[in-house]
């Protein structure tokens, strides 16, 4: 849908650009009106069509096409008197009518009137969650998409949609399918039509399927919490055992399945969002401990919804402190004079990998510069909608600007400057803040540690990122005697590296880039020279179960997220170690 619409010539906005592709949700204009007298289609000023087009608009109501759904193809296809044209648009409309709607996340409570908690859900940070995929993920499908999904939904296969594509030409218009698909099945030429396919067109309908299926999945609530047959459903709301900054119940025990009992203390991460079934498996593998979920908007002033399997004691935990800024004026002070009454936001959503563009955020100003007083509605809520996106914020009259580096570092924990320097650049230290742990919420499930080891503590910390873990035990007191960090990415190797210097750890710090070359040999090594771990922490990647992947969301069976089982692997083998030794 075009940006641009508005019922209020004066608020005529073209917001679509290339660079964010963001979505419009304004309606269609109403600037013109559309009526259907005696069967003849009357546009605009009123002015009839040739009695030709009328005639091809007659024979388009003699199709049976619901009236409505032909007067918005009329409306879509402008002026043009073309039959094929408005077909097409009809039936493109018919089969997007027919689709079955997602269903909605279930939403977490509310911390104000405008947190929207279903729009976060869907913002679940991820290593894909780029300029790129946004494009995917909000822009209208491709044009041979659309005609597939048209064909599919007249009861035409996937295979016949795309042999069609590809026999009549990418510029082929639906009706031109139609007749070439129902052509073939009259003169009964299975011979010629269902011929073998090239590969690479094997390939595309494959993948093309696996997407359909995958689509169907998600829009009979492939979420955990919006599935009634899942073992493991997300609290509401999202505060775990119970935190002190939270309304909610407080557990203060729960008995561990014999298996999970340690030593070694084990502490997982991942998104809380994950498709249907990964947390019932990754629980089933972690010696079934039911995981805790936590949205992190309870304990300061950006969502985070998390959840987290571990065998750690929940009783006597605390708090950080100082305790970390709530809302975002009590975060961002500086902004609350420019911060406008339409926009009610207290809390920002999951902090991404990337940011808005600049481009955006000028366009927003110079649109609400229109207006001495407030905009109007459907201005606003534009705006307010990139804002929750793109975690904008106010900077000055009419000026929204994403959050700064040493906000996000702030926001999620981390001392100021904590990715800074090194040679590094401002998107890596976006990329490394967005996938990396909430310091606060970390701390609080790692404080019961504290009293444990009062020598300090053998960490194996897995996936470590940025060190959220090592940070969160640092600014607990416990002191770090041994950390083996796994790493892949040399950059958070190099920020891990330069927070040990600069904190003057006088621990032993041993990195290493591949978890899969952590193997029983090394791991017997490190027991042998420290005798064994207390802690294995880690959050093993997301990208294939966030919700923002909408094209590689396969799971615990993707690429990367199947590095769970590495954890998995790790943490077992250093179990069978120590209960020998």
């Amino acid at each position: 849908m075009d940006g641009n619409a508005s019922n209020d010539e004066s608020c005529n906005i073209d917001w679509d650009t290339d660079d964010e592709r963001e979505i419009g949700n304004f309606p269609p204009s109403s600037s013109s009106s559309f009526s259907v007298p005696n069967g003849d289609v009357n546009a605009g000023s009123g002015e009839g069509c040739s009695s030709a087009g009328s005639a091809k608009f007659r024979l388009i109501y003699d199709m049976k096409f619901p009236e409505e759904l032909v007067l918005k193809a009329i409306e879509q296809s402008g002026e043009t008197e073309d039959f094929e044209s408005i077909l097409e648009t009809v039936l493109v409309l018919q089969a997007l009518e027919n689709s079955p709607e997602p269903q909605k996340n279930v939403p977490s409570d509310q911390c104000s009137s405008a947190y929207d908690d279903g729009f976060l859900d869907d913002l679940s940070d991820s290593d894909s969650w780029c300029e790129s995929s946004i494009a995917d993920a909000t822009n209208a499908e491709s044009a041979e998409d659309q005609r597939v999904l048209a064909l599919t939904n007249m009861e035409y296969s996937v295979e016949e949609a795309l042999i069609a594509i590809d026999r009549c030409g990418p510029g082929a218009s639906v009706a031109e399918l139609t007749d070439f698909i129902t052509a073939a099945q009259m003169a009964k030429a299975d011979d010629v039509f269902y011929k073998e396919l090239p590969d690479e067109s094997k390939k595309k309908r494959k993948l093309y399927e696996l997407e359909v299926l995958k689509k169907k999945k998600r829009e009979r609530g492939a979420y955990v919490a919006a599935e009634d047959n899942e073992t493991i459903r997300l609290p509401i709301p999202m505060v775990g055992f119970g935190l002190p900054t939270a309304e909610g119940s407080t557990v203060i025990h729960r008995n561990l399945p014999e298996a999970a009992i340690g030593p070694p203390y084990f502490y997982y991460e991942n998104v809380a969002l994950a498709p249907k079934g990964v947390w019932d498996t990754i629980s089933r593998f972690l010696y079934d401990v039911q995981p805790e979920f936590v949205d992190s908007k309870h304990i300061c002033a950006a969502a985070r919804k998390r959840g987290y399997v571990h065998n750690l004691p929940i009783d006597k935990r605390f708090m950080l402190v100082p305790l970390p800024p709530r809302t975002i004026h009590d975060a961002l002070p500086m902004t609350k004079r420019w911060w406008p009454s339409w926009d009610t936001r207290t809390k920002l959503n999951c902090l991404q990998t990337c940011i808005g563009s600049a481009r955006l955020t000028d366009r927003i100003r110079k649109a609400l510069e229109n207006y001495e007083d407030d905009p109007p509605k459907n201005v606003q809520k534009y705006v307010i909608d990139q804002c929750k996106k793109w975690n904008f914020v106010w900077v000055g009259r009419n000026k929204v600007a994403p959050l700064e580096c040493d906000e996000v570092e702030m926001l999620l924990g981390f001392p100021k400057n904590h990715t800074r320097g090194g040679g590094i650049s401002r998107t890596d230290r976006y990329k490394s803040l967005g996938n990396s742990f909430q310091v606060d919420t970390v701390a609080y499930h790692l404080s019961v540690l504290r009293d444990l080891f009062p020598g300090g503590i053998n960490l194996l910390s897995l996936f470590s990122g940025i060190g959220g873990a090592e940070v969160a035990l640092h600014r607990l007191g416990i002191r770090l005697k041994n950390v083996v960090s796994v790493e892949i990415s040399e950059v958070n190797r190099n920020i891990v590296r330069s927070w040990w210097e600069q904190t003057n750890q006088k621990g032993t710090l041993i990195h290493i880039a591949d978890v899969q070359k952590l193997n029983a040999d090394r791991l017997e090594q490190y027991m042998a020279s420290f005798g064994g771990f207390d802690l294995i922490v880690g959050g093993s990647p997301c990208n294939n179960l966030a919700g923002s992947n909408r094209h590689h969301r396969d799971g615990l069976e993707g690429e990367h997220s199947s590095l769970f089982y590495d954890y998995f692997r790790i943490l077992d083998l250093v179990k069978c170690m120590m209960n020998r030794r």
